[in-house]
């Protein structure tokens, strides 16, 4: 389950997908990215645009900030733990933009990359995207039963209001029903 949260991590939303970029690949199945990349590049005719494309500059820098921010945070909960740095550093090619990898294109590396971690990365891979696509359609679904519920609370309110009403407009004839039975009789008296 660890392994899973781990990959989840790594799965990013660009351009309205869900990717995974080409260095967090390469470290999750123990290869180089240039490696990873060369792999790639021979068996490119299986990675249409769907499956696969390269950031553009822009993106690349706004998910770098991000990285940043990631980083500052770890460091505040995790003082001296400079090997993580390193790592992060790893991970991070400011030399070419990366590949982001939908999750179609991530199934397709597992015709690439034919090593035992290979398959028994992209079954975990695979696993992550299933369990976030289950999440997220939970969370549209308590979306849509809040917009529902609140809905239905203001068609409550109207129908309170009503009923508030009502029940004042009673309150004010049964008290001029009594005002008027106490009042002081004039007239004949029997």
């Amino acid at each position: 389950m660890q392994i899973i949260q781990s990959i989840q991590n790594r799965i990013y939303e660009i351009r309205g997908e869900r990717v995974m970029l080409d260095f967090d690949l390469a470290a999750l199945y123990e290869v180089e990215t240039r490696v990873f990349n060369q792999a790639v590049k021979r068996n490119i005719k299986r990675f249409p645009g769907d499956f696969m494309f390269r950031l553009a500059a822009e993106e690349w820098k706004s998910l770098k900030e991000q990285f940043v921010t990631d980083y500052t945070q770890m460091i505040d909960n995790q003082i001296g733990q400079r090997s993580q740095f390193v790592t992060l550093n790893s991970r991070i090619s400011t030399r070419y933009l990366p590949y982001a990898f939908t999750e179609q294109g991530v199934a397709m590396l597992s015709g690439v990359l034919n090593s035992d971690k290979a398959i028994q990365m992209n079954i975990a891979i695979m696993r992550a995207f299933v369990e976030v696509r289950r999440i997220l359609i939970q969370q549209s679904d308590l979306k849509e039963q809040l917009k529902e519920l609140k809905e239905r609370v203001s068609g409550h309110d109207v129908q309170l209001n009503q009923i508030y009403d009502a029940l004042e407009n009673l309150l004010d004839e049964k008290a001029a029903e009594r005002k008027w039975n106490g009042r002081e009789r004039i007239g004949f008296k029997l």
